[in-house]
């Protein structure tokens, strides 16, 4: 009696350490330079640099990701890989003479972040499509790199999915442009709420004195 006590306590703490396949990606990546991922990153991101700068993939780099922010493996849903730029703005020495103080060269950096600059600039290369979300795949000393997920509001397929036909309708037309995605929300002071956050909504701009 005491061995099988003993066997089904054992069965029972595999069956509690055992983990899904999501849980295993996300923490790898949550340390993307140790382990394995190490020597795959490095790879892919050599790869990378020699494309273009908005390229589409087939599958997205991070599933459990994807899958929280709403990606779905069928028709409608678009994945692509953005490059930006790392660092502040890059602005041109004035020719006349100035205080070094007021030259307004260094340190200078925009209000959105560069997540949302690298979703903004994915819409405008794909128009017809509405960006959904989006997440870090990598970055290197001169470039970040973004997987945007987008979505084709006049697909049939999203149009009779009850759960993503919201994005078709015409209030959702330059969504990312008015910040209403994940990054958009969090450049503009959204993920906050309570003591601390009163002038945040309904924007900074409206609660500015």
């Amino acid at each position: 009696m005491a061995e099988e006590e003993f066997k089904l306590e054992e069965d029972e703490k595999q069956i509690e350490n055992k983990q899904s396949m999501y849980k295993y990606i996300e923490d790898a990546w949550k340390k993307p330079d140790e382990g394995y991922l190490k020597q795959l990153q490095w790879e892919r991101i050599q790869k990378w640099r020699r494309e273009d700068n908005f390229t589409r993939v087939e599958r997205p780099t991070r599933l459990d990701k994807a899958r929280k922010l709403g990606y779905k493996a069928k028709q409608g849903y678009v994945i692509v890989r953005s490059r930006i730029r790392r660092g502040g703005l890059h602005k041109t020495r004035p020719k006349g003479g100035r205080k070094p103080k007021k030259l307004g060269l260094k340190k200078i950096t925009p209000r959105k972040n560069l997540q949302r600059i690298a979703e903004e600039r994915s819409s405008k290369k794909y128009p017809n499509l509405r960006v959904l979300n989006s997440y870090w795949i990598g970055q290197d000393g001169k470039n970040k790199y973004f997987e945007v997920i987008l979505v084709d509001p006049h697909h049939p397929v999203i149009k009779n999915d009850e759960k993503i036909n919201w994005i078709c309708k015409d209030s959702q037309k330059g969504r990312v442009f008015r910040g209403l995605t994940s990054a958009g929300r969090k450049s503009r002071g959204l993920r906050k709420k309570g003591k601390g956050a009163e002038r945040s909504r309904p924007s900074k701009r409206k609660t500015e004195r």
